[in-house]
């Protein structure tokens, strides 16, 4: 195993719309962030899947205190 990786059957697999819903984006923006490479996602086909925990972890890094 490698380390904090969950195995394969436990990782859940979001939509481009479910990630931009989450994160209150544009199903574009989500796609921009795919393309750049700074939301890693798997192509099914002719759309991408974004790991739940890919979203997850992007929103910490992300997240900024006020003050």
């Amino acid at each position: 195993m490698n380390g904090s990786k969950a195995p394969l059957d436990e990782v859940r697999f979001l939509t481009v719309a479910e990630v931009a819903s989450v994160m209150r984006v544009s199903k574009m923006t989500v796609y921009r962030m795919v393309h750049s490479g700074a939301l890693p996602a798997i192509r099914v086909g002719r759309s991408y899947r974004v790991p739940e925990r890919a979203v997850q972890d992007y929103l910490r890094e992300a997240f900024v205190e006020a003050g």
